[in-house]
């Protein structure tokens, strides 16, 4: 349960400030630093998180809310701001280096402290709110190489930056703020982040503030940006990046490990007032940031998040990441646990054959960290909610789930009985939605993003008279991972559909062809296994595909060039694969 803020007045450089203290204060101190046009409001559900396990912080700076106003541009410098910022650590933690935590303007200034006091601080968490001199020579680094991606980069952020050249004007922002833009704001506030106003945010004051606070541009933006310091710092620092913030761009990032060392990057598919719209994402990556600095105990899931957040120049590419892998007894799913693994994933290998899981969470564990294997039938509900949950239990929210169970089924529809139907559509088919909804659920409610891999077929869109049953799954699972994909893009979860083509795994040596005997069906099985055999792809091209899918938000993927053919004809002249249907290919 949150305590009641206690409030005092600490004086800074010629200005009163409104500080606000909550929790223990023997326990660590946790500083929250709002941003413009904010008040030290902003923080309230952040803080409510907080105060249970740190002493939380926060004031309103010079200009905005409880805090006097001073008189002129000048005084709203930098030097006046770290003034303010010495004399409040002074006032709530005169012996301990506290942990900064800035927003928007709030980070802005917090980089200036890190990078010039670093001694008082113990950790840093920065919030849409970039260090003014590293935006600089980011901005000259891509103008000093004009390549179209760089001037991309640059004219984006230059147009994200609109408000800045418009607080420059004299006048004209205090009088318009003055006028009522409280409302207005208000409302873009609530249709574009979702974040509804309630006691305290928009604050009372709001039309002073943002008038007030127009001298915080005016005092530093043109002098830093046309004359950047060198900024760094050895501060233990974790930047969290809005991937929808239309102010701040997510690239701003780029390069600045040159400048911090110790550095972690987190992401969000959220806009640029984060504290308001996910709290509780923003607490606990603050509460892991500050317990690892401080040496306190994580969990392995916190453990592994910090992993995969933080920036190394040898680190690979999914350090830290948990991915689930159905069907990953053998074929394309052995194959993709352990693409993963070497990439630094921490694999669970879920199959229906527990020996062959394990085997293959064995060979993940020789490549990269401890694997888990588990046994599942992806068609059982009650066991899919069983494995969901333990994962979620034992380790944590996965950031990669690939549905890639699945059993193959060939022969004419007539000769399809209602079991054969059902025994196809509860693996291929509901084994993708069991997973799908079950992890997707964890990732949602996590708010961390994520992705989901569903393995479909290019039989998905190359009709054929012999796989009436199993084209028809996997056309339902590339559909499925169609709508999934557009109803989770908000939540920074990707859906691929990956669909292979011929590959040479053991999967026709399991097909059933239904209408046959079964010396006839092991013939049909024989020679299938051949012909896989002699297209002599392996199941190795498929999990490359899936890892560059994953990395690259790829919705649908065609593997083998025979997939990429048929996609192509379906979507040019559906009429030519009608008339391929018609022959027997088995």
């Amino acid at each position: 349960m949150s305590t009641t803020p206690t409030t005092r007045r600490v004086r800074g450089d010629g200005v009163d400030l409104a500080v606000f203290e909550q929790g223990d204060r023997s326990r660590p101190t946790v500083l929250l630093m709002h941003g413009y046009p904010d008040t030290h409001a902003v923080w309230d559900e952040v803080a409510d998180r907080l105060a249970s396990r740190f002493h939380v912080v926060r004031y309103d700076v010079r200009g905005a809310g409880a805090s006097s106003r001073p008189f002129g541009r000048k005084r709203y410098t930098f030097e006046y701001l770290m003034a303010d910022l010495r004399a409040v650590l002074d006032a709530t933690s005169p012996d301990r280096p506290v942990h900064l935590v800035g927003h928007d303007w709030g980070s802005i200034q917090s980089w200036e402290a890190v990078c010039t006091m670093p001694e008082r601080f113990a950790s840093f968490t920065s919030i849409s709110g970039p260090c003014l001199d590293h935006v600089a020579r980011w901005t000259r680094g891509r103008l000093s190489r004009p390549t179209p991606r760089n001037l991309r980069l640059a004219a984006g952020q230059g147009v994200r930056s609109w408000y800045i050249y418009f607080f420059q004007t004299p006048v004209l922002p205090e009088v318009l703020w003055r006028a009522g833009l409280t409302r207005p704001f208000t409302r873009a506030l609530e249709l574009g982040e979702g974040v509804k106003p309630r006691e305290g945010h928009p604050a009372r004051t709001f039309a002073r503030d943002g008038a007030a606070g127009v001298g915080l541009y005016r005092a530093n933006m043109l002098r830093r940006l046309r004359n950047p310091r060198d900024r760094r710092t050895d501060v233990p620092t974790q930047v969290i990046v809005p991937t929808k913030d239309l102010f701040v761009s997510p690239h701003l990032v780029g390069g600045l490990q040159d400048s911090v060392p110790n550095l972690a990057l987190r992401t969000i598919a959220a806009g640029h007032w984060v504290p308001r719209s996910h709290p509780e994402v923003v607490a606990r990556w603050i509460t892991e940031h500050v317990t690892a600095v401080s040496g306190g105990p994580l969990t392995a899931a916190e453990s592994r998040a910090l992993r995969r957040a933080r920036v190394s120049r040898d680190r690979r590419s999914f350090d830290g990441s948990l991915v689930v892998v159905t069907g990953a007894g053998s074929g394309i799913g052995r194959a993709t646990a352990l693409a993963f693994a070497e990439k630094g994933a921490e694999v669970v290998a879920a199959d229906v054959d527990l020996a062959t899981a394990q085997r293959t969470a064995e060979l993940a564990g020789l490549l990269g960290p401890d694997a888990h294997a588990f046994q599942v039938d992806v068609s059982d509900p009650v066991a899919m909610e069983d494995f969901a949950k333990s994962v979620l239990h034992e380790h944590g929210v996965p950031e990669v789930v690939v549905n890639n169970a699945g059993i193959g089924m060939a022969g004419g529809f007539l000769d399809h009985s209602v079991d054969d139907w059902q025994r196809v559509l509860d693996v291929n088919l509901w084994g993708v939605v069991h997973g799908s909804r079950l992890f997707g659920a964890q990732m949602v409610a996590q708010g961390q993003g994520g992705h989901i891999v569903n393995t479909a077929s290019a039989a998905a869109f190359t009709p054929s008279r012999t796989l009436p049953a199993y084209a028809t799954s996997k056309a339902a699972v590339l559909m499925l991972s169609e709508c999934l994909r557009a109803e989770l893009a908000g939540k920074g979860i990707g859906v691929s559909a990956i669909c292979p083509g011929i590959v040479n795994t053991n999967i026709t040596r399991t097909s059933r062809f239904v209408g046959q005997s079964d010396e006839d069906q092991g013939k049909s099985r024989e020679r299938a296994a051949r012909a896989y055999a002699l297209r002599n792809f392996g199941p190795e091209g498929v999990a490359k595909q899936i890892v560059a899918a994953v990395q690259k938000n790829r919705a649908v993927v065609p593997v083998t060039p025979e997939a990429r053919l048929s996609y192509l004809t379906s979507r040019v002249s559906p009429r030519v694969m009608r008339v391929l249907a018609r022959f027997d290919v088995g």
